[in-house]
């Protein structure tokens, strides 16, 4: 059997897993193959922050050598992945996207980052990062601007701005990304991906996060199978996070036999902010294609401010981290502006700590009435590169205004965006799948049907992304 390397950079995950164990293909061509697309391609988007190619490409003889000798290298046999510049890997630069952080060289790998390397995986690189995460949009003062392949005017989303780039131009069919208010489904959504971010503690996270009530290891691919891959090698605990916990095997998966023995609720508007309405009718139009009748539309909010909560924390956390160096003048205008406006009242503090749990309530409230939870992912379709809000909305913060996505990491909810088609510009738009907490295997199954009805990579990109396509290279 001959597999081209066109057609090798074109296939899930699982798929090339199969192939690399099953003899057919090796894992140095996977992973050269993997290598020759990034090489044609970052120049275009500037997916990544360090490339590790070399590294890649001996982890791929390695696996070969345990093939040849008989031995099982792991689940994840030879398949390429890339690792988001926020989390740890030993020997290579860990800058979070900072030109405060630019000489740090990682010690050890993040546990997620050891088991990928344990079931055979082959990491490629960092990829680019906003500053500490603190931006929604693809740019940071060290690595600059990370740009859309269905329209390189615009950002690729943030913070996991090259993963998400990077998978959908199949530079990698795989990559570890963060979520602390929606960094891995922003950009998933807008670059016509998977984004996945499990139950908070679900994925270990360490060394410790700036912003550690919020963090989550996140997935980002273009299937929800090759999702599921990952989560059952990178899952489960760690003693060095103190909220991981253990989780059962994996193949106890959510077998769902039809989406009607699920409860699905549609939510367009939290306390009263909604989506474009393009975005929002494409999102609804397939989860009702879907699921067909059955879905109960509803608005939900509180007194409770989820924008207020989640800044204070979010951005509190991260100027402790920073200490003194929050007043760098190397520091992001945008992060800086984000940290002068904090409260240092104490009693405000303390309220938001109460404030946190009462929001948690109301949140997960909503699972009483439904199993699932749908919206659209972001408010949005990608905005112009250089902009840290889109147009209309630059009253926001530069997080806060996908305010369908930071409520379910103040929660720690499940939820993953799916591509389901494209607004009248021809841009990307995910439908955001909330569920309870721990029912993760129910919310990925679920997005897996959705994923099935739409078929978004055969009608919108044959192969790859037929627009990056038009624009003069592939």
């Amino acid at each position: 059997m001959t597999v081209l390397n066109d057609e090798i950079v074109e296939l899930p995950a699982s798929a090339l897993a199969q192939l690399v164990l099953q003899g057919k293909v090796s894992a140095r061509q996977v992973t050269r193959s993997f290598v020759d697309r990034c090489e044609k391609t970052d120049e275009q988007l500037n997916v990544f922050a360090y490339r590790d190619f070399d590294a890649a490409i001996k982890q791929a003889h390695f696996v070969d050598r345990l093939i040849a000798e008989g031995r099982y290298p792991g689940p994840l046999a030879g398949v390429p992945v890339s690792v988001k510049d926020l989390i740890s890997v030993q020997g290579v630069p860990f800058a979070l996207g900072s030109r405060l952080f630019a000489g740090e060289i990682a010690k050890h790998d993040a546990p997620s980052v050891a088991r990928l390397r344990n079931a055979g995986a082959c990491i490629l690189g960092k990829t680019t990062t906003s500053e500490l995460g603190s931006k929604a949009v693809g740019h940071s003062p060290l690595t600059g601007h990370t740009l859309n392949p269905w329209n390189r005017v615009l950002t690729a989303g943030g913070s996991s701005a090259g993963a998400a780039a990077g998978v959908a131009t199949r530079m990698f069919p795989v990559a570890l990304g963060t979520d602390g208010g929606g960094s891995s489904r922003i950009p998933a959504s807008f670059c016509g991906v998977v984004g996945y971010k499990p139950t908070f503690g679900r994925i270990p996270v360490w060394p410790p996060s700036a912003t550690p009530t919020l963090a989550h290891v996140g997935i980002l691919g273009n299937a929800v199978d090759d999702i599921q891959l990952l989560l059952a090698v990178v899952q489960g605990y760690d003693r060095r996070d103190p909220f991981s916990y253990p989780v059962g095997s994996t193949a106890q998966l959510y077998e769902m036999r039809s989406p009607i023995e699920l409860s699905v609720g549609w939510c367009n508007a939290i306390n009263d902010q909604r989506a474009d309405p393009d975005v929002e009718a494409i999102a609804y139009e397939w989860l009702e294609k879907s699921v067909g009748s059955g879905i109960e539309s509803f608005e939900f909010g509180t007194e409770i401010s989820f924008r207020d909560l989640w800044n204070a924390e979010f951005y509190g956390g991260i100027k402790s981290r920073l200490g003194q160096l929050s007043d760098s003048p190397d520091l992001d205008p945008s992060l800086t502006l984000a940290l002068r406006a904090l409260s240092p009242d104490a009693d405000q503090v303390r309220r938001f700590g109460r404030d946190r749990l009462l929001a948690y309530a109301v949140i997960d409230a909503i699972f009483d009435r439904f199993d699932l939870l749908c919206t659209p992912c972001t408010p949005t379709v990608a905005p112009p590169a250089g902009s840290d809000q889109p147009p209309g909305m630059e009253h926001f913060g530069a997080v806060d205004w996908s305010y369908f996505t930071y409520p379910f990491n103040l929660s720690g909810h499940p939820a993953v965006s799916v591509p389901v088609g494209l607004s009248e510009h021809g841009l990307p738009v995910g439908l955001q799948i909330v569920g309870r907490k721990h029912d993760d295997a129910k919310v990925l199954a679920f997005a897996r049907f959705v994923e099935a009805q739409v078929r978004f990579s055969a009608r919108y990109r044959t192969p790859s992304i037929q627009s990056f396509r038009n624009n003069g290279f592939a």
